[in-house]
């Protein structure tokens, strides 16, 4: 248990200090040894379940957010350790502008807070730092902070850390719609040049992989309009932990559980070798491809 999560356990109320951040590297904590071919490249986080972790414990809801955004950092450095090339975490969506006036505060201000304790870290760790999101409501003292980590942390070769803030799935669909009608009434764009790399090209971060693992903590079983496109084939793990609980061992869990599943994309092997009657490789009546067909 990190400081603060024993403060918060206490009652005590502090600022996380850059001296509290978790080692890159725990004693005695080692990864689990994955073939590289068995590992998600891609995994994106929702992490939920802070307002009924502090609940629990009988502390007010923004100290579940003030302990689970400390704990971002042990989970990043464990995707590092792993070899987890991006990580995505859902740390404020479009939905949660809904949420209580005092609650969006203490959220926008202690990630502004959190995004200066953490930037250097992370740039000591060789993360690079990617905001993706909209920009209407954001707070212009967060979109600052964001900004300046991204352009702290981008020259940086390692881990892609996505931090999802004022984003929903929809929302980035919606606007990539936007865009693309606006080229195509500008004349920048042909309607029928339009294909699914097209539209990748629109989104918030046209260079993010497609989602490999989606884990949701807090013991609930949905999405919740995370990185729809992105996530399209994406293996899913739901931890009944809430996200203070989730930690980096708990995160090379889920790995483990990834590399062990079976990912066909639509396709299917048959195990069990079987002909039909009639000559092999010559198609039945009904097989008969349409193209042949006048």
């Amino acid at each position: 248990m990190t400081d603060a999560m024993r403060d918060a356990a206490a009652g005590v109320t502090r600022d996380m200090t850059v001296d509290e951040a978790p080692p890159l590297h725990r004693p005695g904590l080692t990864p689990p040894l994955l073939p590289s071919a068995s590992l998600p490249q891609h995994v994106a986080v929702v992490m939920d379940g802070n307002g009924r972790w502090a609940n629990a414990r009988g502390l007010p809801r923004t100290e579940g957010h003030r302990v689970g955004e400390a704990n971002l950092l042990d989970v990043v450095a464990g995707a590092v350790e792993i070899g987890v090339s991006e990580l995505s975490a859902y740390a404020f969506s479009t939905e949660n502008w809904r949420r209580s006036p005092g609650e969006v505060r203490f959220i926008m201000g202690f990630a502004r807070k959190v995004l200066r304790a953490q930037r250097d870290i992370l740039h000591s760790w060789n993360v690079k730092v990617r905001w993706v999101g909209r920009t209407p409501r954001l707070w212009r003292s967060v979109l600052r902070e964001l900004r300046e980590a991204e352009r702290l942390t981008a020259h940086n070769t390692g881990l892609v850390l996505n931090l999802c803030i004022n984003y929903g799935g929809r929302a980035e669909i919606a606007d990539a719609t936007r865009a693309i009608a606006e080229d195509v009434a500008a004349g920048r764009l042909k309607a029928s040049s339009i294909n699914e790399k097209i539209i990748q090209r629109y989104l918030y971060s046209p260079t993010m992989r497609d989602v490999d693992l989606f884990i949701r903590t807090g013991d609930e079983q949905r999405t919740s309009n995370f990185l729809m496109w992105s996530s399209s084939y994406a293996e899913l793990y739901f931890s009944p932990l809430a996200w203070p609980d989730f930690n980096r061992t708990e995160l090379w869990r889920a790995c483990e559980v990834y590399a062990g599943r079976e990912r066909r994309y639509g396709g299917a092997v048959d195990k069990v070798l079987h002909e039909e009657p009639g000559e092999v490789g010559v198609p039945q009546d009904d097989e008969t491809p349409e193209d042949d067909e006048q």
